[in-house]
């Protein structure tokens, strides 16, 4: 649903209000910004970095610049919350190749997350290669520019999120993966959790994702100032390979070029599939993203499964039994490292307790029969905990991590019968709207709860009001202006960043956008098990009532063929089975048949050019190309959705 922007006067970035300005100032009251450690590990061991930081693709599509993060130098201006404003400093100005220890270096705020570097016996061993090929490219170059030319000879993903592998064609090529002449080393189930969460929910995660991490959003004290994970996303090319070596138990150990690696398996808590691993020649436990200096998300608001709260502490508890006696540095895929086991191991243990704790009395206030909502407004930490930098809400909040504690034990419905079949949106705003005397009354009166700083309250009912009416000009506005004030004054980057592309999209209307498509790299890397789960996925019922149909594939480039059913107007697909009858028989390669199905090229191509042989009813596959549903990338968040079928 398309509608027209704000007029200007309306659609200008508003100063902080007095209730905003009073909230921050609260907050610098109350935390110890005196205490300048932080920033004193983020800068220790520093070597070099590029001036400016800015990456290209093809010398003019800029993929990541810091540049523009100057303004982060003055002190936090009355738009930003004073404790996030330091996390942003230590994100974006403390940039480029660092020395953790003799032969182990990081390059850190090159993208969201860190690309760790270790010194083998014949070359580099590559720890998480960033989101994208143009970021980990520069973050080699920028190490073999300062500590010398050396080839990459190993690689190690620590999880199934993107930041940490889809930039890996930046430092090996696919077919170093595929014929094993470099080690790529995951933890088990890498390649099924990894597709699953960025592909089968690929567009609604990247729509919200431009929420998250405000992409769509300028750098200033009125925009964008950090992601609290990191400086900022990388928008560059995105690639896939499939793990060589798979790590599946606590205690396995591999040697890459030299150095020797001990896993610990850390699954189902920050990543579905997720390990960390101790160094015995450095003395150094990485902890991939079990640990970071904030409270991370028990649930993202991008979008993911709900992890694991108690397996989560549990985990850091038995990294801290395996190698808390052995290690003098930690450090981790993003932020900076702590040195010295005292300091490490008191941080480690001080995380464990945030999730269990944040656990613990969500479950025991559960018990008493208080819902999601009652429960994110009364667990608060302790001051122990909650006066710790490192445990502050700049990515994951307490207030929505308590509510995803609930949901992973409870699921969504509180048991309160007038939440168990709520109607849609745009049908209850209409409604609400109509209850409180029609739009213009519901304005009139938020407003006065505006002037009041009551902005939780005004978010909720004016969006009853756009919901049912988006072209409402004074509810639009009035509805921007109170996102704005809960961004200003919001501690957690990704709260900011969703408040304020609210806000953006509400002044400007909906952003262009395209059709979502996997990238060729991700393609390429897909196995065909995956594809055929994004196929299912993307069947539209109404259209494929009526069919019911097998096609045998046959892989000329691997040792297995398929079966593909559409029937009951749900795609099915098994490996090493044929039907004996098939209505359609496709030859080709797996590539070719992969890139078709992922609209990156055409059937009529594929066949033209004889890459694609097709016998049967060829008729069949008539209109084909309208089974499958299209997902544009930047749908309606903020105002009414289209219903689709």
């Amino acid at each position: 649903m398309t509608y027209s922007p704000l007029p200007a006067d309306l659609a200008t970035a508003k100063p902080a209000t007095e209730h905003t300005r009073e909230h921050n100032k609260a907050v610098s009251r109350e935390l110890p910004f005196e205490d300048r450690r932080s920033f004193d590990n983020a800068q220790r061991g520093f070597i070099g970095t590029l001036e400016p930081l800015t990456i290209t693709r093809g010398g003019n599509h800029v993929t990541f610049d810091l540049s523009q993060f100057e303004f982060l130098q003055d002190q936090a201006p009355d738009t930003v919350n004073p404790s996030l404003w330091r996390q942003a400093q230590l994100n974006a100005h403390h940039h480029g190749l660092y020395e953790v220890c003799p032969g182990l270096y990081q390059v850190r705020s090159f993208d969201i997350a860190n690309m760790t570097i270790i010194e083998g016996d014949t070359g580099w061993v590559i720890i998480d290669p960033l989101t994208s090929s143009e970021s980990s490219a520069a973050a080699l170059a920028l190490a073999n520019k300062h500590l010398g030319e050396r080839p990459v000879t190993a690689v190690v993903h620590t999880h199934s999120h993107a930041d940490h592998f889809a930039g890996v064609l930046g430092v090996i090529t696919q077919e170093d993966a595929n014929s094993g002449r470099i080690p790529v080393v995951a933890p088990l189930d890498f390649v099924e959790e990894s597709l699953n969460e960025n592909v089968l929910a690929g567009n609604v995660m990247n729509r919200r994702a431009t929420y998250m991490y405000g992409n769509l959003l300028k750098p200033g004290a009125k925009g964008f100032v950090t992601t609290g994970l990191g400086a900022a996303l990388s928008m560059g090319t995105t690639g896939f390979v499939i793990p060589n070596d798979i790590v599946e138990e606590t205690g396995e150990i591999r040697v890459l070029d030299g150095i020797e690696f001990e896993f610990q398996m850390t699954m189902g808590t920050e990543a579905p599939a997720e390990f960390v691993f101790f160094l015995p020649k450095f003395k150094a436990l990485c902890m991939s993203e079990i640990t970071s200096h904030h409270l991370h998300n028990v649930y993202t608001p991008r979008g993911a499964q709900v992890r694991d709260a108690l397996a989560w502490a549990a985990q850091i508890d038995e990294s801290v039994q395996l190698f808390g006696d052995r290690l003098e540095i930690q450090f981790a895929s993003h932020h900076w490292p702590i040195w010295g086991r005292e300091n490490a191991c008191e941080y480690m243990l001080k995380q464990r307790d945030l999730y269990k704790f944040i656990h613990d009395q969500t479950l025991r206030l559960a018990n008493t029969g208080s819902n999601k909502e009652e429960i994110a407004e009364r667990v608060k930490l302790p001051d122990s905990l909650g006066h710790e930098f490192s445990n502050r809400d700049y990515y994951g909040t307490v207030h929505h991590n308590s509510r995803a504690v609930y949901v992973k034990y409870l699921g969504y419905f509180d048991g309160n019968p007038a939440t168990l079949y709520p109607l849609p949106p745009s049908e209850v705003g209409a409604k609400y709207v109509q209850f409180m005397g029609g739009a213009d009354s519901v304005v009139e009166k938020a407003d006065v709860s505006f002037q009041s700083g009551e902005y939780r309250w005004v978010a909720e009912v004016l969006n009853h009001v756009v919901m049912s009416d988006p072209e409402h000009i004074p509810a639009r506005s009035l509805l921007a202006d109170t996102y704005e004030q809960l961004g200003y004054q919001s501690e957690s980057a990704p709260w900011r960043n969703f408040y304020l592309c609210g806000a953006l999209e509400l002044r400007e209307g909906l952003p262009e956008g395209s059709v979502f498509k996997a990238s060729e790299g991700i393609a390429r890397g897909m196995p065909l098990e995956n594809l055929f789960r994004l196929m299912a996925v993307r069947l539209i019922p109404d259209v494929v009532a009526e069919v019911n149909m097998s096609i045998n594939f046959e892989m000329t480039d691997l040792d297995e063929n398929w079966l593909l059913t559409i029937e009951n107007a749900v795609l099915n697909a098994w490996p090493d089975r044929q039907a004996v009858q098939p209505t359609v028989a496709i030859t080709g390669s797996s590539v070719d048949i992969k890139m078709m199905f992922l609209g990156l090229t055409s059937a009529l191509d594929l066949i033209g050019s004889n890459k694609l042989v097709v016998t049967g009813d060829i008729a069949s596959l008539a209109g084909m190309n309208e089974w499958f549903a299209t997902f544009s990338r930047r749908f309606p968040i903020v105002t009414p959705r289209p219903i689709e079928g």
